[in-house]
């Protein structure tokens, strides 16, 4: 195990506010959006989930990049990899679920996505150490544009398993979170450009507000593993059962050639 960023370590999150994805990477993965938004799945595979597109509400399909090609390009991307590796100091990182998140402009509190930590939807997963999301932003975001806001440091108050990510409410769902009496709650945006990316810690807090620009927020929130993780035994769930198959969950970052036989956490194989 590497050393993690002191910034990461510390505040629960990282923000990229430059562009890291190279220009072409970035294009083909605006087209895939629009592809599989519009129901082209070049890859062979739908989306595991895929409400239709709602120019009224917050579109979120799941797991597109098993789908297209410019998307799963996109979650392979050396440069991306690199840099999330370095930042959580994970010796090898591998994608498990992604979410394409559509934020139309007008869409008010049906855009909004309530304060929560993603380990309340990821039971499957035995451990909370070694469970990140890398949101990539697919085109500007500022300010006005519903911007994913996170809460410093909240990744150390443990798992709270308080808050939605359904409710439209964030000052209501900021309500059933019990913040420990010796901390503070401190928001911090997440502004970007296109090709830019943060990345937080499956406890950390975060949620966003309506989008009040005149252009959709398009990005893609991915979710990955490293060494540390292992499934919760005995679960069949779609996210731990197709670990060994590359379209469902590719690599995003490889570690160095490990010898012949040496078992992976949470994996009867290799190394990948």
């Amino acid at each position: 195990m590497n050393q993690a960023n002191p910034s990461f370590e510390r505040d629960g999150f990282y923000i990229l506010s430059h562009q890291i994805i190279p220009n072409q990477i970035l294009t083909d993965a605006r087209n895939g959006m629009a592809a599989v938004r519009d129901g082209d799945f070049d890859m062979g595979l739908a989306p595991t989930e895929h409400p239709g597109y709602d120019p009224g509400r917050l579109c979120k399909i799941n797991n597109p990049h098993r789908s297209d090609r410019g998307l799963h390009g996109l979650v392979k991307c050396p440069e991306l990899g690199s840099q999330v590796a370095s930042i959580t100091g994970s010796r090898w990182i591998q994608v498990w679920a992604s979410q394409l998140l559509i934020k139309p402009p007008g869409s008010q509190s049906a855009g909004h996505v309530g304060w929560h930590q993603d380990r309340q939807y990821w039971g499957m997963w035995q451990e909370e150490e070694g469970l990140f999301t890398v949101w990539i932003a697919l085109e500007d975001v500022g300010e006005t544009s519903g911007p994913m806001r996170f809460v410093k440091r909240s990744h150390r108050w443990g798992f709270l398993n308080q808050g939605d990510f359904f409710n439209n409410s964030r000052a209501a769902t900021r309500e059933l979170i019990s913040v420990p009496p010796e901390e503070s709650w401190e928001e911090v945006s997440v502004l970007l450009p296109a090709g830019g990316i943060s990345i937080h810690h499956c406890l950390t807090y975060h949620g966003s507000g309506p989008n009040t620009s005149s252009n959709a927020r398009y990005s893609l929130a991915v979710h990955v593993r490293d060494e540390r993780t292992q499934p919760v035994r005995g679960d069949d769930n779609y996210y731990t059962s197709h670990l060994d198959n590359r379209q469902i969950c590719p690599m995003m970052h490889s570690a160095p050639p490990v010898p012949r036989g040496t078992a992976l956490p949470g994996n009867s194989d290799t190394m990948p």
